[in-house]
């Protein structure tokens, strides 16, 4: 350990004059590495038990302190968002317990849904096991900072929603990052273990995904403390559409009779003709609803290209 000598010219308690003090530098803000903090493992490739197809591990003995040296060509992140790339010195920080581990998922829209498009809606998720409202400014903290718990052991941080322009529901081509409809880090605490974001404007007709991005408190992906686990994030695929009228995934009554919808309450589930309760004369044939396949194809909507860009929201 690098200790910083210090002259005193009050005298010590024990009495010696001109004594000279051993004074142990704060960890903090020494430039040294204290070795109490040295991770031993990381020496290890971890080919020791080798398994096919794994490759070995890049070695430090020093917790890779000086590891961006090894690409001068990029710059330090230094807490910029580096589009061109970038290398950060900043370590992971604290790790939550597997019982800690953050889960979220979206209650509207719901997976499947169909909501009326250019219409206001608001996002809204449920959250476990995270402690939302803590955000750093991303334009000079952006990865800046390991990643802390609070006295209970829950990740401190904030999450994000976004939004992306499919062509169709069942699209398999991967989409772009840089070409989202929708971006909004959801910066607020929790209300009821739920977050929201609203879109004022809604959606063009389309196919799209929505994703969450859950996040510590300088902006780095939430990180848990064992490989494999349940997904710490949410996605859900919804269609906006011209047509939807008020079937916004809350409304049960979008048909003639407000008790005939696909919720259960049709003629599958024993409230139809065969129990008696719902006489042919009384109520109109299903036939005599439009089939749902005259709806709009979802491949029918313009492509993405065709929708001019959103600007991301500020954090």
């Amino acid at each position: 350990m690098k200790l910083a000598i210090a002259f005193t010219s009050a005298l010590v308690a024990t009495g010696v004059s001109g004594v000279i003090v051993p004074r142990q530098e704060d960890p903090q803000t020494s430039l040294t590495l204290d070795p109490r903090v040295i991770a031993d493992g990381f020496a290890n490739d971890g080919q020791d038990v080798p398994v096919a197809g794994q490759v070995p591990s890049l070695t430090s003995r020093n917790n890779f302190m000086n590891f961006c040296l090894t690409v001068p060509n990029l710059p330090i992140t230094n807490g910029k968002q580096i589009t061109t790339g970038s290398c950060n010195p900043a370590p992971i920080g604290v790790i939550p317990s597997v019982d800690r581990m953050p889960s979220c998922k979206f209650t509207f829209p719901k997976n499947g849904d169909t909501i009326p498009a250019n219409q206001a809606f608001t996002i809204t998720m449920s959250i476990i096991n995270f402690e939302a409202g803590h955000f750093t400014n991303a334009q000079a903290t952006y990865f800046g900072a390991p990643q802390t718990l609070n006295g209970n052991g829950f990740i401190k941080g904030h999450s994000h929603v976004v939004v992306d322009r499919l062509q169709s529901l069942d699209q398999t081509t991967p989409t772009d990052p840089r070409a989202f409809v929708f971006f909004k880090g959801l910066n607020e605490p929790a209300q009821g273990g739920t977050l929201s974001a609203e879109l004022a404007a809604g959606l063009p007709a389309g196919a799209y995904r929505l994703c969450s991005i859950n996040s510590s408190s300088n902006h780095q992906p939430v990180i848990v403390p064992v490989a494999q686990h349940g997904s710490l994030d949410d996605c859900i695929y919804f269609t906006a559409s011209d047509n939807a009228g008020n079937n916004n995934g809350n409304n049960n009554g979008a048909n003639q009779n407000g008790q005939n919808n696909q919720n259960g309450q049709n003629n599958q589930n024993g409230q139809n003709n065969q129990n008696g309760q719902n006489n042919q004369n009384e109520q109109p044939e299903r036939s005599e609803q439009p089939e749902r396949s005259e709806q709009p194809e979802r491949s029918e909507q313009p492509e993405r290209s065709e929708q001019p860009k959103w600007s991301k929201s500020p954090e």
